[in-house]
């Protein structure tokens, strides 16, 4: 994949104008997404209330359903509904749970914590949906997402609503972060530190932010309390260890959690399982993972 992108030229994200870094991301994982699956339903929602979209994939059958609601990567500044389309698809038809994607607002336009805030009134909104059941409601997201993710799970603990678990892919947990799967992160066709700082330049309008554990988690003054969870890392990926750094805070303060590394793999490849053994494999997991929380297990 590495030596493809670099005889192809790819650009990196960070060399392009926002609206082409944008364009650029979408074609990007659909290509590596493979082929769209189908759902039972797919429905497209504007929430006046929330001022946000939302896109609801259902299983078959009726009533109130277990729920996944996912938050998209992208740095905050990337990304869409559209991009988490086919990780969504999948997760429905493995977990045979309900799947609601938040189109939270992007930086620079919305820095933070405006995501941050979106991600956690949608969720609090979507627990008191009808066709949501409201003892068995997982959040979960991939890299940006996954951030966004723990520090929803930060207000709820405090705020609401209650949570089931928590899915944490690769997710940025420390700004500035100086570790050493941090350092080694220099290679030019990859995910790379570069990448890393330009999405926190979008996100953060003052680095003094970045010590506000909504923005790095791994700050909180306690993470007893939140729920379980399964935080995904991948080998050859810049966040790796503040990923794994997050992992062991949650166990520490007695959350259980489980930890997967998937040696080999890049970040982003939760989002590659049209071409890469080991986003099916994440996937997979992350489905019976969900399956056991919604079971009670």
């Amino acid at each position: 994949m590495r030596a493809q992108r670099a005889a192809d030229g790819v650009p990196q994200l960070y060399t392009q104008t926002l609206a082409e870094a944008r364009a650029a991301d979408l074609a990007s994982i659909q290509a590596a997404g493979g082929e769209v699956e189908h759902v039972h339903s797919v429905e497209d929602a504007f929430v006046d209330e929330l001022g946000l979209p939302l896109r609801i994939y259902r299983p078959e059958g009726d009533g109130p359903m277990p729920t996944l609601v996912y938050f998209f990567g992208g740095g905050w500044t990337l990304g869409s509904i559209e991009t988490a389309d086919g990780i969504c698809r999948r997760l429905v038809n493995a977990a045979g749970c309900q799947v609601i994607t938040v189109g939270y607002h992007l930086a620079p336009e919305h820095p933070f914590p405006t995501a941050v805030h979106d991600c956690h009134r949608a969720t609090a909104w979507i627990a008191k949906a009808p066709f949501v059941d409201p003892e068995r409601i997982v959040v979960g997201g991939d890299s940006a997402g996954g951030n966004l993710t723990a520090a929803t799970t930060l207000l709820a603990r405090d705020n609401g609503p209650a949570l089931a678990g928590q899915l944490l892919v690769y997710p940025n947990t420390l700004y500035g972060s100086d570790t050493p799967s941090m350092r080694a992160g220099v290679d030019p066709h990859l995910f790379n530190q570069t990448s890393v700082n330009w999405y926190w330049k979008h996100y953060l309008t003052d680095p003094a932010q970045g010590r506000d554990p909504l923005a790095s988690p791994l700050l909180a003054e306690s993470h007893a309390g939140l729920p379980p969870a399964l935080v995904i890392t991948a080998e050859y990926d810049p966040l790796r260890d503040e990923g794994e750094f997050y992992a062991e805070k949650l166990y520490a303060a007695g959350v259980p959690t489980t930890l997967t590394r998937y040696d080999g793999m890049v970040h982003g490849f939760f989002a590659m399982a049209g071409t890469l053994d080991g986003g099916r494999r994440a996937i997979a997991e992350a489905a019976t993972w969900l399956r056991e929380i919604f079971s009670g297990d």
